[in-house]
């Protein structure tokens, strides 16, 4: 993707959302903000501060923003599901914002993302995620029961239930 790369920044984000500079947490909002709005992820996977004057690669250890807060409006298909960052970026969740549960492999618990923008997602906090559970919806796909949320007219699949009688 990149062809003249400065090296590494030595910056990393925590899988919590802080981001460090050389170990240290950069404790400044205003100056996360600012990196973020010029970090791209590639191809591969890789993660990259791009300025007009340089570029170079930083370290994430899940992805690069947690969602923080979530608010519901309207009801069922008609609903809008709108998520808060923890930099303050505003997600409708919808066709352009997809929500995806992953299983976590280490526990096998579930792992909520929403795609905040060109590849880059935002892992929901766990109370973030509980909340748009209890607004579930169960809808059948064949034998199995899942659970969903609807958002922006789609319907993003949260987790399969276990048949009744099971």
């Amino acid at each position: 993707m990149f062809d003249d790369i400065c090296g590494d920044f030595g910056l990393f984000i925590g899988r919590d959302g802080t981001w460090f500079y050389r170990g240290s947490p950069i404790g400044r909002k205003p100056l996360v903000k600012l990196f973020a709005s010029v970090l791209r992820r590639d191809d591969e996977g890789g993660y990259w501060l791009v300025t007009p004057a340089e570029k170079g690669r930083i370290q994430v250890e899940d992805v690069p923003f947690v969602a923080v807060e979530a608010s519901v409006a309207g009801d069922g298909r008609e609903q809008t599901v709108t998520l808060r960052t923890n930099l303050d970026e505003i997600v409708t969740v919808g066709r352009d914002n997809p929500l995806r549960v992953a299983t976590d492999p280490t526990n096998g618990a579930p792992a909520p993302y929403v795609l905040v923008r060109d590849r880059l997602e935002a892992r929901l906090l766990r109370p973030v995620f509980y909340e748009l559970v209890e607004r579930g919806e169960e809808i059948s796909e064949g034998e199995t029961r899942i659970l969903g949320i609807w958002s922006g007219g789609e319907f993003f699949r949260l987790g399969a239930l276990d048949r009744e009688g099971s």
